[in-house]
C-alpha cells in the first residue's frame, strides 16, 4: 500500500520556493491549513501568488503572510475581514484579482479537472469582464474564464489515512476538495491520521490520488472571526 505520510509541516513543505503559486483551502478561518501557514511564515518565502477564498484576518491565517509581505498577489473573492489586506490593496502594494465566489470555485475545479476554460454569465457587463472574451448562448451573454492551478495546494481535513484519502467535517469542507485536485503537489494536514483501509470508502471526500503528502497537525486553534450568539 502506498504511504504518503510525512513527519510534519517542515517535511511536507520541502520544495517551496519564492515566486510560486499556492492554493490554500478554507473559508474565512474555517478549515484553513494552520500548520502549513505557520511553516510558510517560518521559511520566509516571498513573492507568492496565493489563491484562496479570502485572506483570513489581520493576525491569523493568510493575514500573517500579508503582514510579513510574503504575498505578491492575492486571487480571492472576499477581503472584508482583513484591514491589512484592504490597506495593501488600496495603496497598490499588493496585486489583487477579485473574482465572484462561484467563478473562483469553478476556475479551481476546472484546473483540477483539466478543463482550460469555460463560460459563465457572472460578471458580464462589469469590471470583472474587462478584457475577457464573451459569447452569446441561447440569447444570453457569457464570459470566458480560465482554469486556476497551483504549484502547491494546502488543504486541511478532519481525518485522513496514510494513502492520502481525506474526510472533511461540516463546512470545513468548503474549498478544500477542489483545491486538492488543482495542485501539482497537494499537501494535506489532518487532525487524525489513520492506517489505510480504516476509512469508510463511501465517506471519503478527496481520494488519495490527488494527495502527494499528508501529515497529522500538531494543534489547531480553529479561531472564529465573529462569534454571534442569540439572546437567552
Amino acid at each position: 500500500m502506498i504511504n504518503k505520510t510525512v513527519k510534519n509541516a517542515q517535511e511536507a513543505l520541502q520544495g517551496i520556493q519564492d515566486g510560486m503559486t499556492l492554493m490554500l483551502g478554507g473559508f474565512g478561518l474555517c478549515g484553513i491549513p494552520e500548520n502549513s501557514i505557520q511553516e510558510l511564515l517560518r521559511l520566509g518565502v516571498k513573492d507568492l501568488t496565493c489563491i484562496s477564498n479570502n485572506a483570513g484576518v489581520d493576525d491569523f491565517g493568510i493575514g500573517l503572510l500579508l503582514q510579513k509581505r510574503q504575498v505578491r498577489k492575492m486571487i480571492a473573492s472576499y477581503v472584508g475581514e482583513n484591514a491589512e489586506f484592504e490597506r495593501q490593496l488600496l495603496s497598490g502594494e499588493l496585486e489583487v484579482e477579485l473574482i465572484p465566489q462561484g467563478t473562483l470555485a469553478e476556475r479551481i475545479r476546472a484546473g483540477g479537472a483539466g478543463i482550460p476554460a469555460f463560460f459563465t454569465p457572472a460578471g458580464y457587463g462589469t469590471e470583472v469582464g474587462e478584457g475577457k472574451e464573451s459569447r452569446e448562448f441561447n440569447g444570453k451573454m457569457y464570459l470566458m474564464e480560465a482554469w486556476l492551478k497551483a504549484d502547491f495546494s494546502f488543504v486541511k481535513a478532519w481525518k485522513g489515512d496514510t494513502a492520502g484519502n481525506l474526510v472533511y467535517k461540516g463546512t470545513a469542507r468548503n474549498f478544500n476538495p477542489m483545491m486538492a485536485a488543482a495542485g501539482k503537489i497537494t499537501v494535506a494536514e489532518v487532525e487524525e491520521l489513520v492506517p489505510a483501509g480504516e476509512l469508510d470508502p463511501n465517506m471519503i471526500h478527496t481520494p488519495g490520488i490527488y494527495v502527494q503528502r499528508i501529515f497529522q497537525g500538531d494543534k489547531y486553534e480553529k479561531r472564529i472571526e465573529q462569534r454571534t450568539v442569540r439572546t437567552a
